[in-house]
């Protein structure tokens, strides 16, 4: 499972994950996806476009999945 580092920030917005590690093109795509329920955090369907993403937490979207790391 791939890993995301968030560095010396305490979180990162679900959309800016999503582009970040190239899941998709643009925000707005992302924003897309996540209003539509295709996005899980934790296992659990997330429809918050700017839910904040913060260590320890995975994010699945399709074929992908990435765990959030301090």
């Amino acid at each position: 499972m791939a890993t995301f580092s968030l560095d010396k920030h305490e979180h990162v917005d679900l959309c800016d994950l999503m582009k970040l590690e190239g899941w998709v093109e643009s925000g707005a795509m992302a924003k897309s996806l996540i209003a539509e329920g295709h996005v899980t955090v934790d296992g659990n369907v997330e429809t918050r476009k700017r839910c904040k993403i913060k260590a320890g937490q995975t994010v699945s979207f399709a074929d992908n999945s990435v765990t959030v790391v301090a």
